[in-house]
């Protein structure tokens, strides 16, 4: 797998946010964002004309705190919620009844504790096991049976997470949404993430005649890759360091 091109002045640039921009942490809150990351943002975003979106499993809210002040186009909790562009209404999935009976059942089996951790996310349900590896395969095989009879959820596989949302929507989705009005139309669309839930957005990239950027290791839909998260910021620089193009 090669190295990505340079991003260039007719790109859509599209970036995961934990894993990608800043560094894992064991907990969502425990994580830092590195000082000049909103500088560089809105930077890259100029030289764009504001073709810039971050795609993040985190809702919208978490985004805008921690990249404050800037506000960018954006899609949250996998696409269940979508700011078209600067300064645009954000756009909410309602979540789906059946995700009361989830959390229930969830409630219900004891699967929370012992390094264990329930986020609840309104419209969506993250269980993160970052503290407790070994638990994984049973976690996801109770939330697979407790989500059988529940034909309007879909059950994402993270990095230590397992996430379930409304059917229909995944990064993949959002990206085809940005591609479809300004600023992002009619440019070649570039998808930069970390984990599994990225892949989709990848694919979407790709089939829109752009490419994907895997960041670490892992087997990939993606045609290039970025060592780590100072690999991606190092990108970013150079992008806006270099000449724009006449």
């Amino acid at each position: 797998m090669t190295p990505p091109p340079p991003l260039t002045d007719r790109h859509a640039l599209f970036l995961d946010f934990d894993g990608t921009l800043v560094d894992i942490a064991e907990t969502p809150e425990g994580i830092q964002v590195p000082e000049g990351l909103p500088k560089l943002l809105e930077r890259v975003a100029g030289r764009l004309d504001g073709a810039l979106a971050v795609v993040s499993g985190r809702p919208l809210s978490d985004i805008d705190e921690l990249l404050s002040p800037l506000r960018l186009p954006s899609a949250g909790l996998h696409g269940l919620e979508h700011r078209s562009a600067i300064g645009a209404a954000v756009e909410r999935v309602p979540p789906p009844p059946e995700l009361d009976i989830l959390r229930r059942r969830i409630n219900e089996a004891g699967i929370i504790g012992d390094g264990v951790r329930l986020e609840d996310k309104g419209p969506a349900l993250a269980i993160h096991y970052r503290r407790a590896p070994e638990r994984g395969d049973d976690l996801a095989a109770a939330l697979t049976a407790a989500c059988a009879d529940l034909a309007g959820l879909h059950m994402l596989h993270g990095k230590m997470v397992l996430e379930i949302k409304a059917q229909g929507h995944d990064k993949g989705v959002a990206v085809t949404s940005f591609l479809n009005a300004p600023p992002f139309a009619d440019r070649v669309p570039v998808f930069v993430g970390d984990d599994v839930t990225d892949e989709d957005g990848f694919r979407a990239a790709i089939a829109a005649g752009g490419f994907g950027i895997k960041v670490g290791a892992g087997e990939t839909a993606a045609a290039h890759r970025l060592a780590d998260v100072a690999a991606v910021h190092h990108w970013l620089d150079a992008f806006v360091a270099a000449p724009a193009c006449a």
